[in-house]
């Protein structure tokens, strides 16, 4: 643990040792989300109730999922499902770079290809790539912008959920560009990595989307709580709560 500190502090810039256990103090957080590390009992469980609930879910809302993808289809050009490569788990254990080749190009997490509906023109990044998406964005379409207002946009994720890269709930994933920028600029950033990523969470229903680096600072913090208080019920609570911040449209836009 000291030694993937020392290597945290290294990576993040974040100063020293006492600094980052004051980021994350080994009494209060597991060295890897409690339901991300597979060896876990309640992990088994956890990953059984994510599956049924994806699958539940996917068979509810296939008339909404066709009717999403022909308002797409006939509404714009281009592809219904949009994908994208997003940062996941981080398992490895915690070694410097010298000591390990696979930390000379760390992207902070397993990356795997994420599903959603397309919301924007089919050449939104033209020549600017990688970047945050905006209030009244003129890229998004206008099925998208109301995609996302109720994020529908989402939903495809539950076949990341089945193929086992994501949960239901944990922090969202982020683009390995825009995450090597943000852990730059605030280190305990990384550290939403030990959990699985997931679908909502605790940042999400207390928090609208990201329009500056102060909401994704704030955004950590609830994050890192989540960890913190990882479990089924928890899961359930956030799952719960996620209702109303979707079909009142809180903070989406």
């Amino acid at each position: 643990m000291m030694r993937w500190m020392e290597a945290l502090a290294e990576r993040t810039g974040a100063g020293s040792l006492p600094t980052i256990q004051k980021l994350w103090p080994t009494d209060r957080y597991p060295r890897s989300g409690t339901l991300g590390d597979p060896s876990h009992p309640r992990s088994r469980v956890n990953r059984t109730l994510n599956c049924v609930l994806a699958l539940v879910g996917l068979v509810a809302l296939l008339p909404v999922l066709l009717l999403v993808a022909l308002m797409i289809k006939l509404t714009s050009r281009g592809p219904v499902l949009y994908t994208q490569v997003r940062v996941g788990l981080d398992r490895r254990e915690p070694l410097r770079a010298s000591w390990n080749h696979r930390r000379e190009r760390d992207l902070g997490g397993a990356p795997f290809t994420i599903y959603k509906f397309r919301t924007m023109r089919v050449d939104a990044e033209q020549g600017s790539g990688a970047v945050w998406a905006q209030q009244r964005d003129p890229r998004v379409t206008a099925v998208g912008g109301l995609l996302r207002q109720y994020r529908l946009d989402e939903l495809p994720q539950l076949l990341n959920v089945l193929k086992g890269e994501m949960n239901i709930v944990g922090p969202r994933p982020e683009r390995p560009t825009i995450f090597a920028e943000l852990r730059e600029h605030i280190a305990e950033y990384p550290l939403r990595q030990r959990a699985k990523p997931g679908i909502t969470g605790l940042a999400q229903i207390n928090h609208h989307y990201d329009r500056s680096l102060e909401d994704v600072r704030t955004k950590v913090h609830y994050d890192l709580e989540y960890i913190r208080r990882q479990s089924v019920a928890e899961d359930l609570r956030i799952m719960l709560k996620t209702l109303p911040v979707v079909l009142l449209r809180r903070g989406g836009w």
